[in-house]
């Protein structure tokens, strides 16, 4: 339910805005609004508030909205109310209109990101794990411990503006400038080469990729033992140390699980400390694949070190004009990174896979409703950064559609034909029919393999 009902909220939000700004543009130009419609398809509750002459409805399919106004082709127009209709406002008037919707959305981004930023945006530092061996982190000699201080020159204060710094860079596959600072407080400088990374490992894990993961401050201690996993059968227990595994010394929690996702279907003989006395046990991590990968499993947890992990949370905020600035460079970067992408996939470079539906925007949106107001507000700008470009893409039947329209009816002095009208129209249908159909099979497909 939760699920369900974070979903309906943020459509309705996003629908809203985003007809709200062909509304007040359209009005502001003099021209009449019929109805104002939140889904598609049949009205199933509409009304008129005072005086008003728009129809405000609520329709069958909750898929996204229209704003419905005056206009000579769809349908016989009074002689006194031509003034109003929208076919005969001027091209830059019917531009305006047109862009008003996508331009909401990027707007809504903005107040959005805005508010999170002057609130304070909870995070963790970034503060690296153990590096991947023969990777790119390895090979920049970046520590583990180490707290990144910025990409490129670019401040990155908390974990979640280190990965999105380097997925904006990664498409541009060069080499990263990181300054780092060490545990015993040295700042160093690191030259990241991303010159490797195809685009194809964008879609997966890019910073596993790299050799980049947060430190994740866990002791050698078992904190809890699923039952009826192979921990429980070889005899491990909740408040075990583990000591050795296969003859290494273990003295992080994350060395622990490495080696037992590093060994599935492999037998480990392990020695751990258990009320003051040492005890030998050895146990078989069950294979698991997860993200195409194989890796082992047993089906034990181990225990956070709290105080650390605590030492690592941090809150990024600004004061409202700073706040502002970065609200309005995150809605840049994510619409350029959008943009990117896009062209990414229409020449192959990226995978189709990376496109979301209706299923996943669900799951996202019960997913950020769960950790809170914040994540939540940061789930629907995203979506609504990425709701304004994609209505901005020029393809028939979008605004970026009737956009393209209009410039070549300014350049060419007439209206398109009604017949390239139709032929656009038919084509954008199948174009988003197309889109659609591939969405929601990334969304079955992607929860059939998990």
């Amino acid at each position: 339910m939760t699920t369900i009902l974070a979903y309906l909220v943020a459509l309705s939000v996003l629908v809203v805005f985003h007809e709200l700004g062909h509304y007040w543009v359209a009005r502001l130009c003099g021209v009449k609004i019929l109805r104002f419609s939140v889904g598609f398809g049949k009205v199933v509750y509409a009304r008129h508030f005072g005086n008003g002459e728009t129809e405000w409805a609520i329709s069958a399919i909750p898929l996204g909205g229209y704003v419905k106004m005056l206009d000579e082709r769809e349908g016989e127009v009074a002689p006194h109310e031509l003034n109003r209709a929208f076919n005969r406002k001027p091209v830059p008037l019917r531009m305006a209109i047109v862009v008003a919707g996508p331009l909401a959305n990027l707007l809504l981004a903005v107040l959005l990101y805005l508010a999170l930023f002057m609130h304070g945006i909870p995070g963790i530092k970034p503060v690296l794990g153990e590096i991947s061996p023969q990777t790119p982190a390895a090979a920049a000699q970046l520590q583990a411990q180490e707290t990144i201080v910025s990409v490129n020159g670019q401040a990155v204060p908390s974990w979640q503006e280190l990965h999105w710094a380097i997925l904006n860079l990664a498409l541009q596959r060069g080499q990263v400038e990181i300054a780092g600072r060490t545990v015993d407080g040295a700042l160093r400088q690191h030259k990241l080469d991303m010159s490797q990374i195809a685009p194809s490992d964008i879609n997966g894990d890019l910073m596993q990729k790299l050799g980049l993961q947060p430190y994740r401050p866990l002791l050698p201690v078992i904190d809890k033992v699923m039952a009826g996993s192979a921990a429980e059968r070889a005899g491990l227990r909740a408040g075990d140390t583990v000591l050795r595994t296969d003859g290494q010394e273990i003295v992080r929690g994350e060395q622990w699980v490495d080696m037992i996702h590093s060994h599935p279907g492999v037998l480990l003989h392990m020695e751990i400390q258990r009320e003051g006395r040492q005890l030998s046990i050895d146990v078989t991590p069950k294979a698991e694949t997860e993200a195409g990968k194989t890796i082992g499993r047993v089906g034990a947890y181990v225990r956070i070190d709290q105080k650390t992990y605590e030492a690592m949370q941090t809150e990024v905020s600004y004061p409202l004009f700073a706040a502002l600035r970065e609200a309005l460079q995150k809605t840049w970067d994510i619409s350029a990174l959008s943009v990117k992408m896009m062209g990414r996939m229409v020449t192959g470079e990226v995978s189709l896979k990376n496109i979301s539906g209706p299923v996943a925007i669900a799951d996202y949106a019960g997913q950020s409703a769960h950790l809170g107001l914040g994540a939540y507000l940061t789930f629907l700008a995203l979506i609504s950064v990425s709701l304004g470009v994609l209505n901005l893409m020029p393809v028939p039947i979008l605004d970026g559609g009737h956009l393209l329209y209009y410039m070549a009816e300014l350049f060419k002095g007439s209206p398109v034909s009604e017949r390239a009208w139709e032929v656009g129209q038919k084509i954008g249908i199948v174009l988003l029919g197309t889109l659609m159909f591939l969405a929601l099979y990334n969304d079955i497909s992607s929860r059939i393999s998990g």
